[in-house]
């Protein structure tokens, strides 16, 4: 029954405010009594009254430290949560109103954690097959190459083409107009080139096969930068095993913010970089683009809808952060569980 009542938050306050009532009105009897010997009349009550707050006021402030010690440690472990580190538990000796709280984030956590595992499993499971399925996936593959190149380059060929049967007559009236109209040709003539330049890059297979996401990387990424006008930087700051699953997807990924990058940021500068905590995998890439304002921007563009459920099938999620004038971030988080070594180290055998 005691241990019931002060394990409740409502009764420990009432024992701590009773007990804190218990202290002060004894520490005061006992320094009335101790006034009066040393003080003159006017001034022991004064006294007794000031020791009275003194140590109400202390043992406030040491119980409401208590608490908001308590309630940091919960915050702390919900941001980890949510951050991703669901192996985030709280000590609960000690905690007495709290253990019940504390007990049930832990449960909550680890069962999350379990179920997350469960599904990034299933998820790699369905990506390996996805990628064995190769008349499938040449099929997308081409379906997306072809609205690539509706959007893009037929566009622009169009344009040119207008631009082009309008310029001899133009010549002929306008000159200085007809020198603008040229410019204007050449500037589309170079995008629709780095564009295309872009596409045949997409369309040649990089075999994952036999080498690691850091080796492909490493060869496809400043080719891909050299050919389309930009300064690439790649960073690889992950140690742990990849899963085939995990490294088909993120190159997916990769290819796909880098092709987005090239038709909508008018980038000179961009900067892969691979790190790893000891819960998740990170991949980002900052460009120094124009940027955009998410208001802007429809539902789905910028290629986020895909890369995202990409990420989404191994329990990730991608992130974009963009301001006009100041560039793009992406960036994609894959949790990463014990059982990754262990899993490449079979494959392996």
């Amino acid at each position: 029954m005691l241990t019931r009542i002060w394990r409740s938050s409502k009764w420990e306050l009432i024992l701590i405010v009773f007990g804190t009532s218990l202290i002060s009105t004894a520490i005061a009897a006992v320094g009335t009594i101790y006034a009066e010997a040393v003080l003159p009349p006017g001034e022991w009550r004064s006294a007794a009254a000031a020791a009275f707050v003194l140590v109400n006021i202390a043992i406030g402030y040491w119980a409401a430290q208590r608490n908001q010690r308590r309630i940091d440690a919960l915050h702390f472990a919900i941001k980890q949560a949510v951050s991703g580190n669901l192996a985030v538990r709280i000590p609960e000796e000690g905690a007495r109103s709290f253990a019940p709280v504390y007990r049930d984030f832990n449960e909550m956590a680890a069962k999350l954690e379990e179920r997350l595992q469960l599904l990034q499993r299933m998820g790699e499971e369905q990506v390996m097959r996805e990628a064995a399925s190769n008349e499938a996936a040449v099929l997308e593959e081409r379906k997306r190459l072809a609205r690539d190149l509706h959007d893009t380059v037929s566009q622009q060929l169009f344009a040119i083409h207008v631009s082009a049967s309008s310029l001899p007559k133009l010549l002929e009236i306008n000159r200085e107009r007809a020198a603008e109209v040229m410019r204007q040709l050449i500037q589309m003539s170079t995008s629709a080139q780095r564009q295309m330049r872009g596409l045949i890059a997409q369309l040649r297979p990089l075999e994952l096969e036999g080498r690691s996401l850091r080796e492909a990387l490493e060869k496809w990424f400043p080719d891909y930068c050299r050919q389309n006008g930009l300064q690439g930087e790649l960073r690889w700051d992950i140690d742990s095993p990849l899963s085939d699953a995990k490294e088909h997807q993120l190159f997916l990924i990769i290819q796909e913010a880098m092709a987005n990058i090239v038709k909508h940021a008018a980038a000179q500068r961009v900067l892969l970089h691979a790190t790893e905590t000891e819960r998740q995998y990170a991949i980002t890439l900052q460009d120094d683009g124009a940027g955009f304002r998410a208001d802007q921007v429809k539902a789905g563009s910028y290629g986020l809808t895909t890369m995202r459920e990409r990420a989404q099938k191994l329990g990730g999620d991608t992130e974009i952060i963009s301001k006009t004038g100041a560039g793009t971030r992406i960036r994609v988080t894959i949790p990463k569980y014990g059982s990754e070594e262990r899993d490449t180290d079979e494959r392996d055998g």
